[in-house]
């Protein structure tokens, strides 16, 4: 018998993922890119979104293995046969564009020399990171990413209060089965 809810480990990691992802996709957005490399306060910034980046990544791994290792309830029916055979690919895709994330600010944090700069306090930030190329992939999965959490959460929301089937409750604590 398929449980009713995943596994706790799986529901606690999606939610502090959800949180944590979206707390840096805003930093990234509303205080990394307006704080100009000249300013102090851009290398405690940095020292913050580079070890919240990591610890996510971290987490995703944690959150991959127990995908790949747990019981999940039935897929859910949209009630349409394309957006079912969609709905798998739009999950696998926020794990993939989380870890190009990762790798593409790993990437870009190794070529500007930034844990030395930013951790030991060796050497000073670039005038900017435009010039490298992982900056052009960063930016451009961050906003895949934020559109992928919208759509993501628009269609948890429409099951749970259009199709009303209690789509969320299986991403909450409680008896498995």
């Amino acid at each position: 018998m398929l449980p009713k809810r995943y596994h706790p480990a799986l529901v606690a990691l999606h939610w502090l993922l959800a949180l944590l992802l979206i707390a840096l996709l805003a930093a990234g957005t509303f205080s990394l890119k307006l704080v100009p490399n000249v300013q102090p306060e851009k290398l405690n910034l940095l020292r913050i979104h580079m070890a919240m980046g990591i610890s996510i990544l971290v987490l995703m791994l944690l959150r991959l293995v127990a995908r790949l290792t747990t019981e999940h309830p039935p897929a859910a029916s949209t009630g349409n046969a394309v957006l079912d055979a969609l709905a798998p690919g739009v999950h696998w895709l926020l794990y993939a564009l989380v870890f190009v994330m990762a790798g593409s600010g790993i990437g870009m944090a190794a070529l500007a020399g930034l844990p030395d700069i930013v951790f030991a306090g060796h050497g000073s930030l670039p005038v900017n990171f435009d010039a490298l190329p992982q900056r052009a992939v960063h930016g451009i999965v961050a906003k895949l990413l934020m559109l992928t959490i919208v759509l993501h959460a628009g269609a948890a929301l429409y099951h749970q209060f259009i199709r009303r089937d209690g789509l969320l409750s299986r991403m909450g604590w409680g008896s498995r089965h």
